[in-house]
């Protein structure tokens, strides 16, 4: 490999990092118009296993924004991001799969979490003219814990 296809290696590496934390960054803080400035067009969101909905950004945005209206409190916490570019139209490296862990404390009143659920995201990505985009996201929910702090969690 060439310094220059090295070096395009890392910049798109991190410009998808920095997507995946805009990602997070803008469910937190409720950031619907920002969220939905992160996928391409005709970008879905898959967030069932969760008890949500599945389809277009900005009706998943949409619904997010109400269903988070409960818990002002929310933090993404990301990790053990695998990210792996693909192939599209004969040019390597404009689409790339990334998949994450999670944990998200949230909390409806206070600092302390009354909700915290963990599982693993699927992205996808597509490089377009605007940068790199979401085309889709898949979230994986594994497990949960709801406020008793007596029980187990649940696993999905």
């Amino acid at each position: 490999m060439t310094q220059r296809v090295e070096l395009a290696a890392v910049r798109d590496r991190l410009a998808v990092d920095g997507l995946i934390t805009d990602y997070a960054v803008a469910v937190d803080d409720g950031d619907w118009e920002g969220y939905r400035a992160l996928f391409a067009p005709r970008g879905r969101a898959d967030y069932r296993s969760a008890g949500g909905i599945e389809g277009e950004a900005g009706a998943v945005a949409a619904w997010l924004a109400e269903s988070l209206l409960m818990f002002p409190m929310r933090q993404h916490l990301i990790v053990n991001r695998r990210v792996r570019f693909g192939i599209w139209e004969q040019d390597t490296g404009d689409t790339a799969r990334v998949q994450a862990d999670y944990v998200n404390p949230m909390a409806t009143a206070g600092p302390a979490p009354d909700f915290v659920c963990g599982g693993r995201y699927a992205f996808a990505l597509l490089r377009t003219d605007d940068g790199w985009r979401l085309s889709e996201v898949v979230v994986r929910e594994k497990w949960r814990r709801l406020p008793d702090r007596h029980t187990a969690p649940v696993i999905n």
